[in-house]
């Protein structure tokens, strides 16, 4: 019945929820270049993702953040729901690194474009630097938050070893690091799988972690840290 119900119910809805509200992100970024009005649109197509997938997602730890300051937050990744989750429940304005296909697929990609998210460019060393250099800009010039998932993509297992662009990031762009874990995503939709089980999980959000006097020589350092908070917040 669970199958059933994801693929002939959850799944369509899905697929609707997102052509609707991307043609209305579409729309609004003629009016606002700002991206402001796309991330609250986002936010509304995550929610409406959970509410299709009947998966219910808590919110641990917001109070640490100050809703004025920019961040950049580091999460795991093990489904293709923690999107719509953190959209869901960080109240935040963010952007967030990418791959380029997502960018490719329509409605999302021209969300993701129009709303000023970054594609992550891991065509060569130079191309990567340049693309996180650019993300501490976003951050530092615009006072918008990012959003990086580290492990360089889901993991359908364990939690993967980070790469050190988010500690890089945070470092340049002098703002605080902030450790996300989701908890309970991996079984609610599985790597490979298209059978969104209904069911609850949460988002713990870890302690800002200061990168006030640090250089980008400390950026390993940083990682190892951010890596050690986002596991134990994963772990159950």
């Amino acid at each position: 019945m669970s199958l059933l119900r994801s693929l002939f119910f959850s799944a369509p809805l899905i697929a609707v929820s997102t052509i609707v509200l991307g043609t209305v992100s579409l729309i609004a970024s003629f009016f606002d270049s700002s991206g402001n009005t796309q991330h609250s649109v986002a936010r509304l197509w995550g929610k409406t993702l959970l509410a299709a997938g009947f998966v219910r997602v808590r919110a641990e730890g917001l109070e640490k953040l100050d809703p004025h300051a920019p961040y950049v937050f580091v999460a795991n990744h093990s489904s293709y729901m923690d999107i719509p989750a953190i959209l869901a429940r960080l109240p935040h304005q963010f952007r967030f690194f990418a791959k380029k296909g997502l960018f490719k697929i329509p409605f999302l990609g021209w969300h993701l474009r129009r709303a000023g998210h970054l594609e992550v460019d891991r065509s060569s060393p130079r191309a990567s630097l340049k693309t996180m250099s650019q993300g501490a800009r976003v951050v530092r010039e615009r006072g918008v938050s990012v959003l990086l998932f580290p492990e360089g993509g889901r993991s359908p297992h364990a939690l993967r070893e980070f790469k050190e662009g988010a500690a890089y990031i945070a470092i340049k762009a002098g703002v605080p690091a902030v450790p996300i874990a989701l908890v309970g995503m991996r079984r609610i939709l599985p790597m490979g799988s298209i059978h969104i089980r209904a069911g609850r999980a949460v988002l713990r959000v870890g302690d800002p972690i200061s990168t006030k006097g640090l250089t980008v020589a400390d950026r390993a350092a940083l990682n190892q840290r951010l890596y050690e908070e986002v596991s134990r917040l994963s772990s159950d």
